[in-house]
């Protein structure tokens, strides 16, 4: 079986070799980045499975990186973990908000980070049904949701999500007028307990019905609860 690619962005050098150290005994293949641009010319020369993002970075810093990851098509769906000392609330909140799969704050446990990373791999690779026919396609207002395909279509416009926002519509979407709390929104993205204040799932909902436009309005605030799709 192929061993999964990590690439480490990290200028700290001896973060860097504790890292890429702790990957490699895991079993994984490890590339080194110094910088963002480094880590963009990388990503368009090799495979790469998943990638750990520092946010303090010469040049481009992660935030920069993490949205230009974002919008190309290659790249995507590519699992990042952001690895930083910034741990405040709000730090959270904009790693998450310009498109980060997870956050993991300094100092760090390597099993811990090595726990997410596996995560993270385990649900972009998680299979699609093989016969199309069996696929279950959400239709709610406007919307057109396809898990198979990650794919969510406005009026029949393609509309590009993070991984985080797909979940949380497939999630509202799933059972529509169903009210799901921020703590079952944060369970249902991380599939496991995560540290993360419920703040980060107002704000990746904000970015939802943004991108989701006049639709995002389908998308319902239950005062002292959480939200719902409205039915």
């Amino acid at each position: 079986m192929r061993k999964f690619s990590i690439l480490v962005v990290e200028d700290d050098a001896d973060i860097q070799q504790l890292v890429s150290y702790n990957l490699v005994k895991a079993g994984f293949n490890v590339t080194c980045a110094d910088s963002g641009e480094e880590a963009l010319a990388l990503l368009g020369q090799e495979r790469v499975d998943a990638m750990v993002l520092d946010l303090m970075l010469p040049g481009k810093d992660g935030h920069e990186i993490c949205r230009t990851v974002r919008s190309q098509e290659s790249t995507k769906l590519l699992p990042i973990i952001m690895l930083t000392a910034k741990g405040e609330e709000d730090d959270i909140v904009c790693g998450l908000d310009s498109g980060a799969d997870d956050y993991v704050t300094k100092p760090f446990s390597p099993r811990v980070l090595i726990a997410r990373i596996e995560a993270a791999l385990r649900r972009k690779t998680e299979p699609a049904l093989p016969d199309e026919g069996q696929v279950s396609i959400f239709t709610r207002h406007s919307l057109e949701i396809h898990p198979g395909r990650h794919e969510v279509r406005v009026a029949g416009e393609e509309v590009q999500l993070t991984a985080s926002e797909f979940t949380i519509l497939e999630l509202l979407a799933s059972r529509p007028g169903w009210v799901f709390s921020r703590q079952q929104i944060i369970d249902q993205i991380r599939g496991y307990d995560y540290s993360i204040t419920p703040r980060a799932v107002d704000v990746q909902i904000f970015g939802l019905r943004k991108k989701l436009g006049s639709s995002g309005s389908c998308i319902e605030t239950v005062r002292g609860i959480g939200y719902r799709l409205r039915d």
